[in-house]
């Protein structure tokens, strides 16, 4: 799956590298590649990512959830929820999109160019969502499925056993469920700083209350930091 390494690779290159869905049409693939400060340079260009990173994200949790339920049957729901939590965090979906080679398909502004976004964990993540999200969109599950179970049959194991076993995420989802204050929802509030750098407010809701708060410099990052003062309300830790 990965290419050599050279020039920019355009989206149906990719596209045809990867058998991705979008050779009769690349639009929403070149969109899902299209970071925001690549649209603020370009009037020709209507769209960003953004939107599709959402529908990844939520995609995401749901096939990787997929894959695990049937790939782990001896898994209790804990041990699921943290699995999921491993593999759908920054830090492995920016590698799994550096193990197909994503980065030199990005499409970013100059500022991201010349300090390396193509490298930037929160933007390999984000993209790599989108694509998810643009799949998605383009065809339907299966699609997503015959693309990323490859590559989670291929690391995914690895990865669970060596993840951190203290996520505070999933550990807050344990709590509230044996609470019966049902499953945290993290809501993103505000965005603000230059593209290449951008700090993200995200708020922990639970039982129709706001509980914690945390800022990042990705949208992953300030929801485990708003879980972790949602933990520490809650007199947990």
């Amino acid at each position: 799956m990965s290419k050599p390494k050279g020039a920019l690779e355009s989206p149906l290159a990719l596209a045809k590298r990867l058998s991705l869905p979008f050779l009769d049409d690349p639009y929403l693939l070149t969109r899902a590649l299209t970071h925001t400060s690549y649209l603020n340079e370009h009037s020709n260009v209507l769209d960003d990512n953004e939107r599709l990173e959402f529908l990844g994200d939520a995609v995401l949790d749901f096939v990787v959830g997929a894959w695990l339920y049937e790939h782990c049957p001896e898994m209790r729901e804990g041990e699921l929820t943290k699995a999921r939590s491993a593999l759908v965090r920054t830090e492995t979906l920016a590698e799994f999109a550096r193990e197909i080679g994503l980065g030199g398909a990005m499409r970013l502004g100059r500022g991201e160019q010349r300090t390396g976004g193509s490298s930037r964990l929160a933007l390999l993540c984000g993209t790599f969502e989108a694509l998810i999200g643009a799949i998605y969109e383009k065809e339907d599950l299966k699609a997503v499925t015959d693309f990323f179970f490859p590559l989670l049959d291929a690391h995914g194991d690895k990865i669970i056993k060596e993840s951190p076993k203290t996520d505070v995420k999933s550990r807050l989802q344990e709590w509230t469920q044996a609470q019966k204050m049902g499953i945290p929802r993290y809501e993103t509030v505000k965005e603000y700083g230059p593209d290449h750098a951008k700090i993200f407010d995200v708020e922990t809701h639970l039982d129709g209350r706001v509980y914690g708060k945390g800022s990042g410099k990705s949208k992953r990052v300030a929801t485990q930091l708003a879980a972790k003062e949602t933990l520490k309300m809650l007199g947990i830790e």
